[in-house]
């Protein structure tokens, strides 16, 4: 019986060791119990630092030492027996970079604010999330339900392995009841978990909530009621979290109330609240993805800088301009937003989205560092005041919904930290810590992710063409997407313009003149069909199915081979997967990312088939 038992441990111990669901992401670190760790002060967050160095460090001896001589930011400095830093959330970000094998280093961070911004709502449903519920929010029995606060302890941990200080908590499209006083207590209780992790907390507000709350017959923001309602709240918002860090707001766009509803302009709006949070160094991030009704017949891309530019300088010095990467919205591939060359007295800050809304969603392999790196190399860092990102996070068991979408989260939080690393190096970072260190994996999966955001943009959308997403969800292809009832501007056929002439969106100075809101070189390279970069051709012109492209092949020739190249990429990333990595990792991450891949397999055909269909009866008339 006795060794009927024990072959019984050693099978559910091998399985247990060969059966992995993921919720560990890249903080893998096996325990030493060897470092005797040295600190004259002492803190919640230094504790932090000191138990995860005690229990995992591989030196003998470290000191931590907070050296007021050093530059008032979070950076940390490491000479091989001593881990320096100004502030004691450097200590702590230094401790997680000898975790992961940095040594010998001195690191700043390249912005003081790094944020997530969770579009999760109040019943626990997540906007453009695809990895399960909210972590934060969850309605039982029309009763605010309780989060679960190992889980969230678990969620700062991770942020601050990656030097991420701040989380919005809410859905940008924000419930009035978000700033009612039951809700602001658990924001409470969540800031009170966060905050040894030197992580702020920040909540989406609806611009109209002390309206639609019954407390003002108005939410204009000239209003002297709503104007004092709104610094009784922040008052209320202090008292329970004093290191809370502000708001972020969506206004006057998709329907979501703002000062525009009062004929007042966005300065007035962010302004007013602005005022209300200054006495407690809060600030309000407002939101530049703002287009429709004020800006009828106008190509939806200009619009941004239309409605902001000439604000510029009207803005209260808390208050930072929060603009998506791109002038549309998350796509495969899309230009710069002009808004960060048209702005220049205000500060900006860009959101990024992590989630993958429109690049497969957790169904696909996607790595998205290279597409943000694209992003730096035309927009300098420095002119930028923060960073946000639209958290892909669930309480599926893996966080991510998709084992590989983890590393974006990852990603995004070394890029938050300093926007010059490589994605190969940030790549090889994760693999190493989320899977093996096996050199052959580690390389071969490091070149899949590399290439994986290229395939994407070719089996879905190359050349430029964007938008052409079935609609509402966003997941599939529908370039034929046209439906009366809606804006012209939500469906696919707008975008693409595809006639027997040829297809694309004319936006040189022929046609929407949208080229002229980039700085004067840029704008003379876009307007010019011959120094246009092809990747961006059918956004900025209208060109002939005919049109020589600078390989030889025409437009048309080009367009079926990125989408049949973009189709062989994933297969071969699958057979790749399925074939050689099996032996490396553990059985059940490896069968869920297998399922995956087979899947995002034949959705890029799909894209293809469909793609090439429904362009090809322009072309080939």
């Amino acid at each position: 019986m006795k060794h009927i038992l024990l072959s019984l441990f050693a099978i559910v111990t091998t399985i247990s060791v060969h059966a992995e669901d993921g919720h560990q992401l890249w903080l893998r670190y096996q325990p030493v119990n060897k470092a005797k760790v040295l600190c004259d002060s002492k803190s919640a967050t230094i504790q932090i630092a000191k138990q995860e160095l005690e229990t995992y460090y591989n030196g003998a001896q470290i000191a931590l030492k907070l050296d007021a001589t050093m530059p008032d930011d979070d950076g940390y400095r490491f000479d091989g027996s001593t881990l320096s830093a100004r502030r004691e959330a450097g200590l702590l970000y230094g401790t997680y970079a000898l975790l992961r094998g940095d040594m010998n280093m001195e690191s700043h961070p390249a912005y003081d604010l790094r944020l997530l911004n969770h579009w999760d709502n109040l019943d626990g449903s997540i906007e453009r999330g695809y990895a399960g519920e909210s972590i934060f929010w969850k309605i039982e029995n029309a009763q605010l339900s309780t989060f679960n606060a190992q889980l969230i302890e678990e969620y700062a941990r991770a942020n601050a392995s990656i030097g991420i200080n701040g989380t919005v908590l809410n859905n940008v499209n924000a419930s009035p009841k978000m700033l009612t006083t039951p809700y602001l207590k658990e924001v409470k209780k969540i800031a009170d978990i966060l905050r040894p992790y030197h992580i702020k907390v920040y909540l989406s507000i609806n611009f109209a909530t002390p309206m639609a709350l019954g407390d003002t017959k108005t939410a204009d923001p000239l209003d002297k009621s709503v104007a004092k309602w709104w610094q009784k709240k922040a008052k209320e918002i202090y008292k329970l979290i004093p290191d809370f860090g502000g708001f972020l707001v969506k206004a006057n766009s998709e329907g979501q109330p703002g000062p525009g509803d009062y004929k007042r302009t966005h300065a007035d709006g962010a302004n007013m609240l602005a005022d209300a949070l200054k006495p407690y160094k809060g600030i309000v991030m407002w939101r530049c993805f703002v287009y429709g009704a004020n800006h009828k017949g106008e190509d939806r891309v200009k619009q941004a800088v239309s409605e902001f530019k000439p604000l510029d300088g009207q803005f209260r010095d808390n208050v930072i301009l929060q603009t998506k990467n791109g002038p549309l919205d998350f796509q495969p591939r899309e230009p710069y937003s002009p808004i960060f060359d048209q702005i220049k007295q205000t500060p900006n800050m860009v959101e990024l989205q992590i989630t993958q809304e429109y690049l497969g969603q957790s169904r696909h392999l996607v790595y998205l560092a290279p597409m943000w790196q694209e992003f730096f190399s035309q927009v300098n860092p420095k002119q930028l005041r923060g960073i946000a990102g639209v958290a892909n996070i669930g309480l599926d068991k893996n966080w991510c919904g998709h084992h590989f979408s983890q590393a974006n989260w990852y990603a995004f939080g070394r890029l938050a930290w300093n926007p010059m690393l490589p994605s190969d190096k940030i790549a090889r970072e994760w693999l190493q810590q989320t899977f093996t260190r096996d050199p052959q994996f580690v390389n071969t999966m490091a070149q899949v992710m590399a290439e994986s955001r290229e395939a994407c943009v070719d089996y879905m959308m190359p050349l430029g063409l964007h938008h052409i997403f079935k609609f509402d969800h966003h997941y599939g292809p529908e370039p034929d997407g046209f439906i009366k009832s809606y804006p012209l501007e939500w469906c696919p056929v707008y975008y693409h313009k595809a006639d027997k002439q040829g297809v694309g969106f004319e936006r040189s100075s022929k046609g929407t003149d949208a080229v002229s809101q980039y700085r004067k070189e840029l704008a003379r390279t876009y307007d010019n069909i011959l120094t246009c970069p092809e990747n961006l051709l059918l956004w900025f012109h209208h060109v002939p199915w005919t049109y020589k492209m600078k390989d030889g092949s025409t437009l048309w020739e080009s367009l079926q081979f990125h989408y049949n190249r973009g189709v062989i990429t994933v297969e071969t990333h699958h057979n790749i997967w399925h074939n050689k990595m099996r032996h490396y990792i553990d059985e059940q991450r490896w069968r869920e990312v297998d399922d995956r891949l087979h899947h995002q397999v034949e959705n890029a055909r799909e894209w293809r088939d469909t793609c090439l269909k429904y362009f090809g009866q322009f072309a080939n008339e």
